[in-house]
């Protein structure tokens, strides 16, 4: 395990565990937690992971930006645009384009730029005890971090809408009734959940996965026939990948695949 005071950034099986580590805080994520998990995002692209798991320690899974760790004038003299840019905005684009899926697994607060997180995950699994917001417009801001685009796609506008001009919090339950998670369990049963769908999500084929993502993230702003198109060409590599001769091969022979990514 590689450890730092603010992330911990774990792989095992293909499995790459990250962290948020400041529990007395309620891992609220200051400059230094943000450039520890930007930077283990972009080494999630090439260093072997095959699946990613997004948690916090303590309580909480991320209590959004830690508004203490600047002073007042730090705050009137920092360039947010060019700090958004190069900092919260690679990294949710950088999630959102590996070429792995990521597993949030939320079992407290997901709140701010922590609910933002969670949302730019491929699949997201909480708690009964999890809690979701968007309260920047309860300090006087509007939401950052990607859910303006992807609150409306999972939900539709209206309660999206609702969600972030009111900044109300919500329970699991209701994130899940909204469709804007994918599942609820009880909290003794949250690793189960998210290790079993780890491991399987491991042992798949990377570069079928790889392309899944791609093109569910492509179809989401294009046409039908944009998709199709993406469709067409993407399965060409799937078709005349060695994973795929295993898949074939291992179906006729009713047994498990070992995919190789190649």
């Amino acid at each position: 395990m590689a450890e730092n005071s603010k992330l911990l950034v774990e792989k095992q099986d293909g499995v790459k565990r990250i962290t948020f580590n400041r529990p007395e805080r309620r891992n609220a994520v200051d400059a230094e937690t943000q450039s520890l998990f930007q930077k283990a995002i972009f080494e999630s692209a090439e260093d072997g992971s095959r699946v990613i798991v997004l948690t916090g320690a303590g309580e909480a899974f991320c209590a959004g930006a830690d508004l203490q760790s600047m002073s007042a004038m730090e705050i009137k003299d920092t360039d947010v645009t060019a700090t958004l840019r190069t900092g919260t905005n690679a990294t949710v684009l950088a999630m959102r384009k590996l070429p792995i899926p990521i597993i949030a697994r939320i079992h407290g607060h997901a709140v701010g730029v922590g609910c933002s997180y969670a949302l730019a995950c491929d699949i997201l699994i909480a708690s009964e005890q999890a809690k979701f917001g968007q309260g920047f417009v309860k300090i006087g801001l509007m939401p950052d971090g990607g859910p303006t685009y992807l609150l409306p796609r999972s939900i539709g506008y209206a309660r999206a809408f609702e969600l972030v001009a009111t900044g109300d919090i919500i329970t699991a339950e209701q994130a899940l009734s909204l469709g804007m998670i994918n599942k609820v369990v009880p909290v003794q049963l949250l690793d189960e959940a998210v290790n079993q769908l780890a491991a399987r999500l491991a042992g798949a084929a990377p570069i079928a996965l790889a392309k899944i993502k791609q093109g569910l993230n492509f179809g989401v702003g294009t046409d039908l026939a944009g998709a199709l198109e993406f469709e067409a060409v993407n399965q060409d590599a799937c078709f005349h990948s060695a994973d795929f001769v295993e898949g074939v091969t291992a179906f006729l022979q009713k047994r498990k695949p070992a995919f190789k990514g190649k």
